[in-house]
């Protein structure tokens, strides 16, 4: 049977989520846990100790192979996060039942005064095709949206553009070409990859591959790296390039582990080299 992990640390609003000892509830299909400080008439199955906290802030439930959570807070929003992605999250807005959650890892945070409250949820068994459908030949077939060819350079400068966002989804940094010259320098294809080369290839990414439109400059805020800044933009929204694909940077990896990280979305690379399932 599918479940959900409901993971909340000693201290729900200390930093570090994954505290030593936390209380883990596992939900199967159907079950649901509310959570909330709790008190005399407020039951709830997830106790959130900390005034900020309304008795009955909300509900997780378990449904197949994902989860939903409801707001039972009349004036306050709540934020689910995806911590291993690249900044995404979503609004659960006040009153609001059993919105669906699409990340398979998340953090859901709770706004208690000049803190915040958080705790993890697993939806660890998500389902996927068992292979990929043969698409048909001929002038019925799809195109390809963005055509990239993780096995050239242009991919692996791409990767190397959106590596700081895929190890904190937090940064902002945008990596420089000279940055990208040096991530790239240990490469085993990549030796003689000079700032001119990388300068190619972006330009290529934008022009040809992702046809990345120039902004006017007119526009408030346009900055000179708006080529590098709008590929990592757009390339970590459609999931162009994932966590997984940053194996192929480090040089030395089996090559039988980076195919197998990047054909499975469930096997993240860290940045170690360890392969880790998710």
């Amino acid at each position: 049977m599918n479940t959900v992990l409901v993971q909340v640390p000693q201290d729900p609003t200390a930093n570090h989520v994954l505290a030593p000892s936390p209380l883990v509830r596992e939900l199967g299909s159907g079950e649901e846990a509310i959570f909330g400080r709790g008190g005399r008439g407020h039951p709830v199955d997830i106790e959130l100790s900390h005034p900020g906290v309304s008795r009955t802030a909300g509900r997780v439930r378990a449904t197949e192979d994902f989860w939903t959570i409801s707001n039972l807070s009349p004036d306050r929003t709540y934020v689910v996060e995806n911590p291993e992605g690249g900044g995404e999250f979503v609004k659960v807005a006040p009153r609001r039942l059993d919105m669906p959650v699409p990340f398979e890892f998340s953090r859901v945070v709770l706004p208690a005064g000049v803190t915040r409250v958080s705790f993890l949820v697993f939806a660890h068994q998500h389902t996927y095709l068992d292979q990929t459908p043969i698409a048909p030949a001929g002038p019925d077939a799809t195109t390809s949206a963005y055509p990239l060819d993780q096995t050239t350079k242009y991919f692996l400068v791409l990767v190397a553009l959106c590596e700081p966002r895929l190890r904190d989804g937090a940064s902002a940094v945008i990596p420089s070409v000279p940055d990208v010259v040096r991530r790239l320098a240990k490469h085993p294809d990549c030796g003689d990859l000079s700032r001119s080369a990388v300068g190619f290839h972006i330009d290529y990414l934008a022009r040809t591959k992702l046809r990345i439109r120039r902004p006017s400059a007119d526009v408030p805020g346009a900055r000179a790296d708006w080529q590098r800044a709008a590929l990592v933009s757009l390339a970590l929204r459609f999931d162009l390039v994932r966590v997984e694909h940053v194996a192929l940077l480090d040089q030395g990896l089996p090559a039988a582990l980076v195919q197998r990280a990047i054909a499975s979305p469930s096997l993240r690379v860290s940045p170690s080299g360890l392969a880790v399932g998710t």
